[in-house]
């Protein structure tokens, strides 16, 4: 008996209660999270746990992931850069620097307006956009 992965399944399940933005900020990664953490009073730490490998033409590349938990909730932020020398995590997005992907269940709209607000306020940050699940064509290249 052979057992296969449901990539598709995977992705929905992963995907479900997020919101994920997409930010145009082309800086260095460091000093965008220093930038999120002065301004934003986030503590947005790199967890190597969950750095996303891919490998593409016989190479490995890897994409550095944030973490930050809101206290004493279930709410997850995930800070995901969008490209390590010259390939990116989401190709159909090459235009995007980083990716921001919120998880938890209390997530409302008003709050994730302000956090929109916020984001485009920070120096370097030229564009934020929410993304739909629908327009990722690479999903399983999100999922840790």
């Amino acid at each position: 008996m052979k057992l296969k992965i449901d990539n598709d399944l995977l992705a929905e399940e992963f995907f479900e209660n997020t919101h994920l933005l997409g930010i145009v900020a082309p800086i260095k990664n460091y000093q965008f999270i220093w930038n999120i953490n002065q301004q934003l009073g986030y503590t947005f730490r790199l967890n190597s746990d969950l750095e996303i490998e891919l490998r593409k033409k016989t190479r490995n590349y890897f994409f550095s992931i944030y973490e930050y938990q809101i206290p004493q909730t279930c709410i997850f932020h995930y800070l995901y850069h969008n490209h390590h020398m010259g390939e990116y995590l989401l190709p159909e997005f090459k235009h995007l620097d980083f990716l921001w992907m919120i998880k938890g269940d209390d997530i409302n709209n008003i709050e994730l307006q302000e956090l929109h607000q916020a984001i485009k306020k920070l120096p370097a940050v030229q564009f934020v956009n929410e993304m739909t699940n629908e327009k990722i064509k690479n999903k399983q290249h999100l999922i840790f």
